[in-house]
């Protein structure tokens, strides 16, 4: 008995060390960085060295709230934030649809073709897709070249400094970007699925549309609760580098979300670098308290924790 208890904490000891490797990336990459959030602490400007005389306590932090300026502009960047991430959570069922559409096409080679063209997009970084937007949507882009030779405009439109419909024109182009992605887990979740259940729907005579209903979508369900679950909880990161390189003079209003603000601020002139990491540091609170709410969500509606 000693010998099997021996053997499986020897077991578990290895099976510790085949992880330690990414503990250490996490620590190192995720954790440690943290440390940075001691600047909120301080009058710091870069690149003036560090020194614990200009130790101001909380006093960016209650300038965030304090400052009308501050308070106008931040509310504004929370406006695009929640937009951004609200259109983006409201049609968060799409990839799975998508991936029911990808499952129903019969040519393989067809199917693979649609897939491979939509998930490519994905490893391009949103430099090149700022590119291929500046190329269509310009002033001299091909959109406005067709449409003026066909007679549907009189004059072209600069689509890239129209703050008009701002949020959509970001979604759609995000969704250009990552759909074929995000569709891959659910393609996986598919096949998944028991082939002996859609050989009994066949037998009883249910059509593709009631297969899907019925057995598809219900063995999908799971997996997009846990991945909507995730998305709630990190609905204030929506990133920064696709509105980084659309920004501009003319659209910032509508595009800056908390990401992007955050970053302006720490390069600004004068650079807030100190108002900038604690407003970085409210994000990552609220983001955590998200996250737990989500969590217990999840508990009580799926009888099932996401962490």
């Amino acid at each position: 008995m000693n010998g099997f208890s021996n053997k499986k904490k020897r077991r578990g000891y290895r099976e510790f060390l085949y992880i330690v490797p990414f503990l250490i990336l996490v620590l190192v990459f995720s954790y440690y960085p943290l440390y940075g959030w001691i600047y909120s602490f301080f009058d710091y400007q870069p690149p003036l060295p560090f020194s614990w005389d200009s130790f101001v306590g909380l006093k960016w932090f209650k300038t965030l709230f304090q400052s009308k300026s501050y308070v106008k502009q931040t509310l504004e960047v929370l406006r695009n934030t929640f937009a951004m991430s609200g259109i983006s959570l409201a049609f968060s069922w799409l990839p799975m649809f998508f991936a029911i559409f990808l499952n129903e096409i019969k040519n393989i080679r067809f199917r693979k073709f649609v897939q491979s063209v939509t998930t490519f997009p994905n490893f391009i970084s949103w430099v090149l897709v700022y590119s291929v937007a500046f190329l269509l949507m310009s002033n001299n882009g091909m959109f406005n070249s067709v449409a003026m030779k066909l007679g549907i405009i009189e004059k072209p439109i600069d689509f890239l400094k129209s703050n008009d419909h701002m949020w959509i024109k970001m979604w759609l182009w995000l969704t250009w970007k990552n759909l074929g992605w995000a569709a891959i887990m659910y393609i996986a979740a598919i096949s998944s699925i028991d082939g002996e259940l859609f050989e009994a729907a066949r037998v009883d005579g249910a059509s593709r549309l009631k297969i899907i209903r019925h057995i598809t979508i219900p063995s999908l369900l799971p997996t997009f609760f846990v991945l909507l679950l995730l998305n709630i909880s990190n609905f204030l990161n929506n990133g920064m580098e696709q509105y980084f390189v659309f920004q501009n003079s003319w659209n910032r209003e509508y595009i800056q979300v908390l990401d992007l603000y955050v970053y302006n601020l720490s390069t600004s002139k004068p650079p807030v670098y100190s108002v900038s990491t604690a407003l970085s540091m409210l994000k990552s609170i609220v983001s955590l308290v998200l996250l737990f709410g989500a969590n217990t969500f999840s508990k009580i509606v799926r009888k099932q924790s996401i962490i």
